[in-house]
């Protein structure tokens, strides 16, 4: 029994550089995703506010105006789903494919930041209980030093791993709600167009 201790004793050990590895990484991910926040924002403002005017006060050349307005953003997954349904409201099939494969392409933008609110506190807390063992070994041989550096390492990547989870809840939050109000929004637009 002894040897199998020390074997996972040693596994746990080497996943430790791993691990903090892995979350220096997400991390930087997430103060990348914190930093593109505001651009992010606006970005939602301008085109949640143009299709919400658009399908409060619905007109064909209204939607054809505001596609027109809006053509200068590129790679925004509202707008390109929305000037295709507009192609080809003749085909009623295609545009519900569409609207579809909008969901799936959301569901693809939103696990993004889904993947930082579970991996960051699952790296966290491998960061805090792989520490763990060589402190209590420390502590054992008293060796103070080699104790406070592990607990060190231990609490600072709880820290890190929740503040990782933090911000990807943040903007997890801010998108859904933006994708929700655009899948709604496209949806009615779709029935409109394809009504006439």
């Amino acid at each position: 029994m002894k040897i199998i201790s020390e074997i996972l004793f040693i596994i746990s050990n080497g996943l430790l550089i791993p691990v903090i590895l892995l979350l220096l990484y997400f991390f930087a991910k997430g103060l990348w995703i914190l930093a593109g926040c505001y651009s992010r924002w606006r970005l939602h403002n301008r085109v949640g506010s143009a299709i919400g005017h658009t399908v409060q006060n619905f007109s064909p050349e209204l939607l054809e105006n505001t596609l027109s307005d809006l053509a200068d953003i590129r790679g925004c997954a509202v707008i390109d789903y929305l000037s295709r349904i507009v192609v080809h409201k003749e085909d009623r099939p295609y545009c519900e494919y569409e609207l579809a494969d909008f969901q799936v392409e959301v569901q693809g933008i939103l696990s993004r930041y889904r993947i930082l609110i579970k991996i960051g506190p699952m790296l966290g807390l491998m960061g805090t209980l792989i520490p763990m063992g060589p402190a209590l070994v420390g502590l054992a041989v008293g060796d103070i030093a080699s104790m406070a550096y592990n607990m060190q390492v231990a609490f600072a990547t709880t820290v890190v791993g929740m503040l990782v989870a933090g911000i990807g809840l943040l903007a997890l939050q801010l998108n859904q709600r933006f994708y929700a109000r655009c899948l709604n929004d496209l949806e009615f637009i779709t029935h409109k167009i394809i009504a006439e």
